[in-house]
């Protein structure tokens, strides 16, 4: 299935983030979670940075409400960061265990949600809190779900 994607003015969402160990911030989101290195540039003064494929980028917006109840479903209520980082992959509980032998600090183990996906919460490199989801039924599945839909 092709998807589609409608037409916007933003072609892409970068996340730039400061790491002070950047070398240990690489070898996690690259080597450990599996980003592709899209682009590394070396400047003066000992500048790097690196862009990592993260594959589809979204925005997720969400109101207090919705951050507290998805805290409680996701972490035993344990208070989310202003802004969490989510990575969708195919196994959650393999790559939640990785990425914490790899040096993440582990806030919630794998467990499935109402909304049929299992989702782990960890502390990563480059003081990011990060949640590894699986989505357990397809798009099409979910969009047919009486509680799936869009506002305009």
């Amino acid at each position: 299935m092709t998807e589609s994607i409608p037409p916007t003015s933003v072609r892409q969402l970068r996340l730039v983030v400061e790491a002070d160990d950047y070398d240990a911030a690489v070898a996690f989101y690259r080597d450990a979670l599996g980003l592709t290195e899209q682009a590394a540039y070396e400047g003066e003064g000992d500048a790097k940075v690196m862009i990592l494929n993260a594959g589809l980028a979204t925005l997720e917006i969400a109101n207090p409400a919705q951050k507290r109840m998805i805290d409680r479903v996701e972490a035993e209520g344990k208070p989310s960061a202003r802004i969490r980082i989510a990575f969708e992959v195919d196994d959650s509980p393999s790559v939640t265990n990785d990425l914490v032998e790899a040096g993440a600090e582990l806030i919630a183990e794998p467990r499935e949600t109402p909304w049929r996906s299992v989702n782990s919460r960890l502390e990563a490199p480059a003081g990011l809190q990060v949640t590894i989801f699986q989505e357990l039924d397809s798009l099409e599945e979910r969009e047919g779900s009486a509680d799936f839909g869009t506002r305009g």
